[in-house]
């Protein structure tokens, strides 16, 4: 796996990471309207973490930019075509991106330009540091966004899939980084 490219994560986050007993890393996902894109980043993360044994180490959450769906779940289509892949997102429910997740997050990963632009206006300055794109962390893609499907068919939302496994495979080779 060549991680050569993969951004390089504050060293203080990459100790907390790897020193057993301290504060987890915590990871948020945004998209929009936290229906399809980031909730499907959400379970496929948790997914990998769980698998990894690292559900200690790190904790993963996600929200939308916007509120228009504040209280629903996924987007139907992103709960077929994650759970086509043993995904499980049916549980989460929708909620606004705040000024306060980014002192409570290590990690702001957002799905697109517009999503960054958004989180931008609202992240306090000190944070920046925080606010990433997802895409940053693929592997295999060569890609500047998590496209949105939402209106679109099956191939978008299983280009989500392709695209968020992949990164996700980053992030999670990126925050073991220098692991003992």
């Amino acid at each position: 796996m060549n991680t050569s490219r993969l951004p390089a994560l504050p060293p203080a986050l990459l100790q907390r990471m790897h020193t057993p007993g301290s504060p987890s890393v915590d990871v948020l996902m945004v998209c929009m309207g936290n229906i399809c894109r980031s909730p499907t980043a959400e379970g496929v993360l948790q997914a990998m973490v769980l698998r990894a044994g690292l559900q200690r180490r790190i904790t993963v959450d996600s929200a939308g930019t916007n509120d228009y769906h504040v209280g629903d779940a996924p987007d139907a289509r992103a709960r077929q075509h994650a759970a086509r892949r043993g995904y499980d997102i049916s549980r989460h429910r929708a909620r606004q991106l705040t000024a306060r997740d980014f002192e409570r997050f290590d990690l702001v990963l957002v799905m697109d330009g517009a999503n960054e632009s958004a989180a931008r206006t609202i992240c306090p300055p000190a944070q920046l540091g925080r606010l990433h794109r997802l895409t940053e962390f693929c592997l295999r893609h060569q890609a500047s966004a998590v496209p949105d499907p939402y209106y679109g068919g099956a191939t978008g939302f299983e280009a989500v899939l392709d695209l968020v496994e992949d990164a996700c495979t980053g992030l999670l080779a990126a925050l073991r980084a220098g692991q003992p």
